[in-house]
């Protein structure tokens, strides 16, 4: 039976050397839903990922995908449960010496024994999802940020994963080229019947596609819920994070001696 949740994390602790990073978290990701993982930098989201893509290991708790506990996998169990999943990495990464056809095609001719005619429909169908099958003989270099972005896409979906992760995939990107990914991320989710985690800053693009946020503050989650519920809340770290507020719990001023002592100390 086909278990409702494919990520499950449960009182997950991790932390690099004596630094603490995660303090117990515990998150879940239901089939077919875009969940977006919220919060300042260095507070843990990027490293919730590295934990489900099993680079990393919790030091406490548990980490499933598909059911299976990703920390205990041996290295083939690890590998085959990898195939499952899918990742546009910040900016792109498109390996810059191939087309657009050969970065999106890279994936089905190291991971399957498909011939090239059958490599090829399944990456025009891919570009085609992302609207850049025109662009399938361009170099990376010859592309805008935003197409980028698609072409990564693609990349990350040639294998039909059930889970795609994105780490940052609004950073960088003009108004129109935003509401674009977006909303692939949005529709790419409900015709594959994905599902999509999104680690980001954008809170203003993220609400418009979430069907769940997780708000990370200092190695916990602080809030969770719906776009509404993160745009009504009142906790003061979610309301200054979501208005981009200057100062609130994430002060303007750096820590120092009041500015009157400093004035007085240097007179």
């Amino acid at each position: 039976m086909q278990h409702d949740n494919l990520v499950e994390i449960e009182d997950v602790a991790f932390g690099y050397g004596t630094r603490p990073v995660l303090k117990g978290v515990n998150l879940t990701a239901k089939r077919g839903q875009v969940i977006a993982i919220m919060g300042s930098s260095g507070c843990g989201k990027t490293t919730l990922l590295r934990l489900i893509g099993g680079q990393i290991k919790p030091g406490q708790g548990t980490v499933r995908v598909a059911g299976e506990s990703v920390g205990e996998l041996d290295p083939a169990g690890l590998y085959r449960l990898r195939r499952k999943m899918g990742m546009l990495f910040q900016f792109g990464a498109l390996f810059t010496d191939m087309s657009v056809f050969d970065n999106v095609a890279f994936q089905l001719r190291e991971h399957t024994d498909l011939p090239e005619d059958a490599i090829r429909d399944l990456v025009l169908m891919k570009l085609h999802a992302v609207g850049l099958r025109g662009a399938a003989q361009l170099m990376p270099a010859e592309l805008s940020g935003g197409m980028a972005r698609r072409v990564a896409l693609a990349r990350a979906i040639a294998l039909e994963p059930t889970l795609v992760m994105y780490d940052e995939p609004f950073a960088g990107l003009d108004p129109i080229s935003l509401g674009v990914t977006g909303n692939l991320i949005r529709r790419l989710t409900d015709t594959l019947g994905l599902t999509s985690l999104v680690v980001t800053h954008d809170v203003q693009e993220s609400l418009k596609i979430v069907d769940y946020v997780y708000f990370v503050s200092e190695g916990v989650i602080v809030a969770k819920g719906s776009a509404e519920d993160i745009r009504a809340s009142d906790l003061p770290y979610v309301h200054q994070f979501v208005h981009g507020e200057a100062d609130g719990p994430v002060p303007f001023h750096y820590p120092a001696p009041s500015y009157a002592d400093d004035l007085r100390l240097g007179g």
